[in-house]
């Protein structure tokens, strides 16, 4: 492979990535929920201990349903962090909610539970959380206030696929988690997601949600003689080649994993010294729990990541910054609440570097970026 350019992320495929894609094919049982379907499926209840996970089409539409499952309707407020993906707001405006956007903790990039309580009204139906680079929010503090406020929690575990932290595994925490499975992340189909079910009273409308508010999947068990339109649903099934696609990534987890932990241990032990001279803030996930899905850099201002940003650039790095603060986005102003000073939101994006991380780094490239970065003064 060319060494250059360093792209930010790249997908990894799995060794019977291809070999999947021809039995779908040679099968013709090319629509959803075939073989490979099940097979994925049971493999992510193993890997994070949920009691019930179906696949979907993209982590937007996971989020989508589960808004829906939780009967946000319109007018309903749904606390959400400010610093996070659109989907996390529009899959809220779609079901008629309002998000409140609140601030978040300034060195994790994760909502602040002590905000999210102030934040509560008589209109709030949820509290949305989303784990930033797989490093865990503060669940213990999110979970007293909904048992406190009676008002039920939806992880945003895109980044955290299989994270075993102190408060449990993550996904498994809230009544209803979302992953994805978009090819920037360590586990991916291309496009795909899936809704993690927690709560066990919402399995079947989960299921029935997912088929186009049909009992098809009664119909496909034997548990009723003919299928029909008995809900609000639409159509968040995939394909059999996007899941078997994922199910070969998920026969890979445990190389992938440990590639990126390797990259993301060279950079937080080579870059420490440049960065403590530079006033640069590296990742450090609180007790040590992330999912390698991203490593991060504080830079002192705007100004200077900017220019770091540059400089990688023209060395054909391609590093990046993420989100910009949904409450200062036009959609945000339009369909959404802010709720109090949103300061670490806009220091933390404002701040931020994302390095290249992907499981297919060579050796050299991680050099590369390192020494790369260390030539920035």
């Amino acid at each position: 492979m060319n060494v250059f350019p360093i792209y930010f992320s790249a997908p990894y495929i799995s060794r019977s990535e291809k070999q999947n894609l021809i039995d779908v094919v040679d099968s013709g049982f090319i629509h959803g929920d075939g073989t490979f379907t099940q097979s994925a499926s049971s493999k992510l209840e193993s890997l994070t201990s949920s009691n019930k996970v179906l696949l979907t089409t993209s982590g937007t539409s996971a989020l989508e349903m589960a808004v829906r499952l939780l009967d946000i309707s319109s007018g309903d407020e749904v606390i959400v962090p400010s610093f996070t993906f659109s989907s996390g707001a529009a899959s809220i405006v779609a079901a008629g909610g309002v998000p409140v956007f609140v601030d978040i903790e300034g060195d994790t990039g994760n909502i602040d539970p002590e905000l999210v309580e102030a934040a509560i009204t008589p209109k709030t139906k949820a509290i949305s959380v989303m784990h930033y680079g797989g490093a865990p929010v503060d669940m213990d503090a999110i979970m007293a206030i909904s048992r406190k406020h009676n008002i039920p929690v939806i992880e945003d575990n895109a980044h955290g696929l299989a994270v075993k932290s102190r408060y449990g595994a993550l996904g498994t925490i809230g009544s209803v988690a979302i992953q994805s499975f978009h090819d920037t992340k360590n586990i991916h189909c291309g496009e795909g997601g899936a809704i993690l079910i927690n709560d066990p009273s919402l399995i079947e409308k989960a299921e029935i949600m997912r088929e186009k508010g049909t009992n098809r999947s009664k119909f496909l068990r034997g548990q009723v003689d003919k299928y029909t339109w008995v809900e609000w649903g639409s159509s968040y099934l995939p394909s059999e080649l996007n899941a078997a696609v994922l199910d070969s990534q998920l026969d890979d987890f445990e190389l992938i994993q440990e590639k990126r932990f390797s990259i993301w241990g060279r950079y937080k032990k080579e870059l420490n010294e440049w960065a403590v001279n530079h006033d640069v803030k590296l990742m450090s996930p609180p007790f040590g729990e992330h999912a390698a899905h991203v490593f991060f850099m504080l830079m002192p201002s705007l100004e200077i990541r900017d220019s770091l940003l540059q400089h990688l650039r023209e060395k054909q790095v391609i590093a990046t910054f993420h989100y910009v603060p949904l409450h200062s986005s036009p959609a945000g102003k339009k369909y959404g609440r802010t709720h109090g000073s949103m300061e670490k939101t806009d220091s933390f994006s404002n701040r931020l570097v994302r390095l290249p991380l992907w499981a297919g780094m060579t050796e050299e490239q991680i050099d590369f970026v390192i020494s790369t970065v260390k030539t920035f003064n």
